[in-house]
């Protein structure tokens, strides 16, 4: 199926259905199904090829997301823009993706009529809200185009999707994605998530939808299902749409549901309708992962996924957090789950040898999940995807039961004299700390050890720990090379625009005149 496939699945079970709602205002799927196809007709009527590159500069939107709609409907080329990442970063992602197409909203014009003079490859420019100073309004721009509609040839491996890559890094890839890898991961996810006969999911996306809230909006769409669309991940505004449209889906990264932990008052908020609270993007404390269960019941879905095999390498499902009606073991819930049907998963060594079940290695991908490759980076997609494998940079170890760990990423292990210590195992142990809203393990540069390994906190508010207690838990947890030599306090972890702690920032300030790869 060709993504916008299953939009106009859903459309076709009940076009006066409510689609999409935000604020206090509902869109059926008849009436963003005909403006994407206006969309799309407007499009190909300018003799626009396709793959051609569009975007969207725009927050959560329900009219903006129906501009994503149109570019599939015209099989052309999304590229995510999220408004929250800096002018600069954006601009480096058009300019070298070979933007086309910029819808935006009006409340961006200025910092747009900034930059555009230095994109001269987008050539048509249309205002979402309002007639722009140099572009016309979306309403302007669709007259007189047929909302039928239209033909448009379509092959599996043509690319919906050019996605950067998180530029943790350095600067970010660009990873295509096709029809093939999306309609794998809309099959995974609607195989995780069940609905009995006659039930539809309501999706909530704080989430930013140019990130997973926006895949996620897919196979609930698929399933004449209603997205619920809030502009920002903000408690107040996630608890009040949960209660007022029975929401039964939604996404959340591990930053956000730990500040949720802490609100007072958390336990009286009625999640009833809740069958899915999807985590994923960075790892998740095992002891918050508890006190959310026990908070909110069996709703816990665990996932794995990179930008280049989108949001669906494993799933552990809410049942899998519990053996026998039991809590599961540490072991079972600090897992990605088991990795999705649809793909197959291993662990390979440098050079590049698949390894023993329970050995430790990188994790590996195969399958119609994977992207393409990486845009106009043959070289780094030559690298990437080998033999058909996708080396995801992660390193982990499936266990007994064939559950996938994430031990971490490549570049963040710590060598301490002549020992391997991953961080993400002391990270697991600090967060265990009531005092502890977050915190991230790194190497840095010491004489005697080569690296020593630094813990870098965040406390939540009004509490406190010492350097001393935090160490101390950690030896008596791991033992005296895993513990960290020294503890930084500060009062918030630099993180993305979609919550993942940006450790190779933290890392800049402490090996600026080392050669260390950061």
């Amino acid at each position: 199926m060709a993504i916008i496939d299953f939009y106009d699945r859903g459309w076709g079970m009940d076009p006066d259905a409510i689609a999409y709602i935000q604020d206090d205002r509902s869109y059926s799927f008849e009436e963003v199904g005909r403006l994407s196809c206006r969309i799309a007709n407007r499009l190909l009527g300018l003799g626009l090829p396709r793959e051609t590159k569009g975007a969207i500069w725009a927050g959560n939107d329900v009219t903006a997301w129906a501009c994503t709609l149109g570019l599939w409907r015209a099989n052309m080329t999304w590229i995510p823009v999220n408004a929250r990442n800096s002018a600069e970063d954006n601009h480096y992602v058009l300019d070298a993706f070979d933007c086309e197409v910029m819808f935006y909203q009006s409340q961006f014009a200025d910092l747009i009529a900034g930059l555009r003079p230095s994109l001269p490859r987008i050539r048509h420019w249309i205002c979402i809200d309002a007639d722009g100073a140099d572009a016309p309004s979306l309403d302007k721009w669709v007259e007189g185009a047929s909302s039928d509609r239209p033909e448009v040839a379509v092959d599996m491996d043509d690319v919906v999707m050019l996605s950067p890559t998180g530029g943790t890094t350095g600067m970010p890839k660009g990873v295509m994605n096709t029809h093939r890898s999306c309609q794998t991961f809309i099959a995974h996810f609607m195989l995780a998530c069940h609905y009995g006969a006659g039930q539809r999911p309501v999706n909530l996306a704080a989430a930013p939808m140019t990130h997973t809230a926006g895949l996620l909006a897919v196979p609930c769409t698929a399933q004449g299902g209603t997205v619920v669309v809030v502009s920002k991940p903000d408690p107040a505004l996630i608890f009040e749409a949960i209660g007022k449209h029975g929401v039964t889906e939604f996404f959340l990264p591990p930053t956000v549901i730990y500040k949720l932990l802490e609100i007072p008052g958390i336990e009286k908020i009625d999640m009833s309708s809740v069958k899915y609270l999807m985590y994923g993007a960075a790892p998740m404390s095992v002891d918050k992962l508890k006190k959310a269960i026990d908070l909110w019941g069996p709703i816990m879905a665990g996932g794995y996924g990179q930008t280049e095999a989108p949001a669906s390498i494993s799933n552990l499902p809410p049942d899998h957090h519990f053996v026998d009606g039991e809590l599961a073991s540490d072991e079972r819930l600090s897992s990605v789950g088991r990795p999705n049907p649809l793909i197959r998963v291993e662990m390979m060594n440098d050079d590049n040898e698949i390894l023993p079940r329970g050995e430790t290695g990188e994790i590996c991908v195969r399958g119609d999940l994977v992207m393409k490759g990486y845009y106009k980076q043959p070289d780094k997609t030559a690298e990437t995807i080998i033999d058909g494998w996708l080396h995801t940079g992660d390193v982990g170890h499936i266990d007994a039961e064939g559950y996938l760990h994430i031990t971490d990423r490549k570049k963040d292990m710590i060598i301490s004299g002549g020992f391997n210590v991953y961080p993400s195992e002391v990270e697991q142990v600090i967060w265990s700390h009531p005092a502890v809203q977050d915190c991230a393990v790194i190497g840095v540069p010491d004489e005697k050890w080569g690296e020593a390994v630094k813990a870098v906190v965040e406390l939540n508010p009004g509490q406190s720990v010492t350097a001393e207690e935090l160490i101390a838990l950690c030896k008596a947890k791991l033992g005296s090379v895993m513990a960290p030599k020294t503890v930084d306090f500060i009062p918030a972890l630099p993180r993305s625009t979609v919550g993942k702690v940006l450790k190779k920032d933290l890392r800049e300030s402490y090996w600026q005149d080392t050669e260390r790869k950061l």
